[in-house]
């Protein structure tokens, strides 16, 4: 009796398991994404490459001190320094595997630093961003919520 106990809830967790996982498909990411904090709406978007990116397609603060729109003045490049910060490409690279993205880097524009990430779902309307450097244990996480659109 216990050992078909114990074999009935072997079979029920690998079935929800593999229910719940198998869930994840590589486009579900697309869509807008409101950041941690609500300063920005970051649209996600497939490359031509297959691949996933993301860019910024709404500010809260959209404007600087003087009223001009924000640019990239972090940027270690100085020729880079100008562009604007709304529509700016600043995640790229990413590719769908094992119910995650991969491979990509984040450029954080308020520090002109770039970092390896990746992408998890929670669920069809929570994502979880984290940018590290090297290993992804050395990173940080950041929590977006999808954006409804009404």
């Amino acid at each position: 009796m216990v050992f078909n106990n114990c074999f009935l809830f072997i079979i029920m967790f690998v079935v929800i398991t593999n229910f719940s996982t198998a869930q994840i498909h590589s486009d579900d990411i697309l869509g807008k994404w409101i950041t941690e904090g609500g300063k920005a709406i970051v649209q996600i978007f497939k490359t031509n490459d297959g691949k996933f990116a993301g860019k910024i397609v709404w500010l809260k603060e959209p404007n600087d001190e003087n009223g001009k729109p924000k640019t990239d003045i972090h940027n270690p490049n100085p020729d880079l320094r100008q562009r604007p910060i709304l529509n700016l490409v600043f995640l790229g690279g990413f590719e769908f595997s094992k119910n995650e993205w991969i491979n990509g880097i984040i450029y954080d524009a308020e520090s002109g630093n770039t970092y390896k990430a990746k992408i998890s779902m929670t669920d069809k309307n929570t994502l979880n961003l984290r940018g590290y450097v090297g290993s992804p244990v050395f990173g940080r996480t950041t929590t977006w919520k999808r954006k409804m659109d009404k």
